[in-house]
């Protein structure tokens, strides 16, 4: 079996002159918005290329190489806004694009919230994030390491028998940002992964399963073998699995699905919700919506993190805040639209958080399942039953019944139901088991007494 033992690539992919192509294409739309007579306006520009290898069987089944380029401008005639995009970067290009912004802009209707960030929260100091580690491993060898986490999952049970493919994954991206307040910013990262997804059969019937790693380094990722053998053990667990009557019982939401839980309360406090007065935490800001001992805060500038960056997409800087401290919510989620929309600064999130994190407890999961003694453990969460306005959760489910601290057997085909109120209140407990694996960062959490619909 192979092992992962990616070849260096010390330069990017694209060259080294990418971000000056980038910037002059960002500088020629600003000036020819200027020519226009615009009271401001913003351009991004972006080169990414990637690779990606499905092998299914151990034949090969999809072969994609990516490469992608474009530019996006918006103009402003005081708070009149327009925006085109196109994805020929030529000056030719450049210009008409800038000039559709233009006519678009000179149709809109006036908006007092439109417009650039304000200047004095760009960012001036841009740090080191070590966000770029190009891998460009060649499609043979992309298929190679592929075959080897298919194989090695397909080789550990005989129950094992089909397969929905190891896959291979290398993305490689930069976004230089510039506007008429003399902004301009690059961002270049990559991003590369691997994957398994088998389908186990016994007697009582067919399961499927999987695991992937991800890491911005292909030296960082897991081996394609022991990735193989966690999708196969996963598949393999699930097996013989039964449904459950209908009960309440505390449940533990593992930590790659428990994940979801704070996305869905970003989406409450995002600034776009709360001024459209779609979000059951409207007016909360300063009360109580988690347990005392829960902290919930971004840390933008982690080096080599999935989440990390600089600045956002308005070149805001980015930096560590609580957004939950002692469980009383300290802040929203906003860009300069959304913040100018609720008369409050921007947050630095035009486009999103920025590495997530709940603070972890002292237990790992299997200390946590002891600490449960008797309920339910989340693997999979099935559909998108979550109302943000009213913060009614209603989600299919798959996972494991557990007994006096153990696993009892797999159970599938139930519904957690409630509401992300009463969700967030009875959490008991955060894992130690922290997943690293995207822009969230939670352990397993373990929350009381929540309905579980079965037959």
């Amino acid at each position: 079996m192979t092992m992962l033992a990616p070849a260096r690539v010390d330069t990017p992919i694209f060259g080294d002159d990418a971000h000056g192509r980038l910037t002059d294409v960002a500088q020629t739309a600003l000036a020819a918005a200027r020519a226009q007579g615009v009271t401001a306006a913003e351009a991004g520009a972006h080169l990414s290329q990637g690779l990606s290898v499905t092998v299914r069987l151990g034949e090969v089944e999809t072969l994609e190489h990516t490469r992608d380029k474009g530019l996006s401008v918006t103009v402003y005639f005081g708070n009149r806004t327009g925006s085109a995009s196109t994805t020929d970067l030529s000056p030719a290009a450049v210009q008409e694009a800038v000039r559709a912004a233009c006519t678009i802009a000179r149709y809109t209707a006036q908006d007092e919230c439109a417009g650039l960030a304000d200047p004095d929260r760009l960012a001036r100091v841009i740090p080191a994030l070590d966000l770029l580690h190009p891998w460009n491993p060649g499609a043979e060898r992309a298929i190679e390491l592929a075959r080897d986490c298919e194989a090695a999952a397909l080789e550990l049970d005989e129950r094992i028998q089909n397969s929905e493919g190891g896959s291979v994954a290398t993305y490689e991206g930069v976004e230089v940002y510039a506007n008429t307040h003399g902004f301009i910013g690059t961002l270049a990262g990559t991003r590369h992964n691997l994957s398994a997804s088998v389908i186990a059969q016994d007697q009582g019937g067919m399961q499927r399963d999987y695991w992937y790693t991800v890491a911005r380094r292909a030296d960082a990722l897991e081996a394609p073998a022991a990735v193989g053998v966690r999708a196969a053990q996963r598949v393999l667990a699930r097996l013989g699995a039964r449904k459950l009557s209908t009960r309440r019982a505390p449940v533990i939401f593992e930590a790659p699905v428990a994940t979801s839980l704070l996305s869905h309360f970003i989406g409450a406090v995002r600034g776009e919700s709360l001024y459209r007065g779609a979000s059951f935490l409207l007016d909360h800001l300063g009360k109580s919506v988690f347990p005392s001992f829960v902290r919930i805060h971004e840390q933008p500038h982690l080096p080599g993190a999935l989440g990390s960056a600089p600045f956002d997409s308005e070149g805001v800087a980015t930096a560590a805040r609580d957004i939950v401290r002692d469980g009383v919510l300290q802040g929203y989620v906003l860009d300069s639209y959304s913040g100018r929309k609720l008369k409050m600064p921007t947050t630095g999130n035009a486009g999103g958080v920025h590495n997530l994190t709940i603070d972890p407890g002292k237990l790992g999961l299997v200390d946590l399942l002891k600490q449960m003694g008797t309920g339910l453990l989340v693997t999979e969460l099935i559909g998108f039953g979550v109302n943000t306005v009213t913060g009614d959760y209603s989600r299919g489910a798959a996972g494991f019944w557990i007994e006096n601290g153990e696993i009892a057997y797999p159970v599938e085909e139930i519904t957690i139901a409630a509401n992300l109120r009463d969700m967030y209140r009875g959490i008991a407990a955060v894992g130690n088991d922290v997943e690293l694996r995207g822009n969230v960062r939670t352990g397993s959490i373990l929350i009381d007494n929540l309905t579980i619909a079965g037959s």
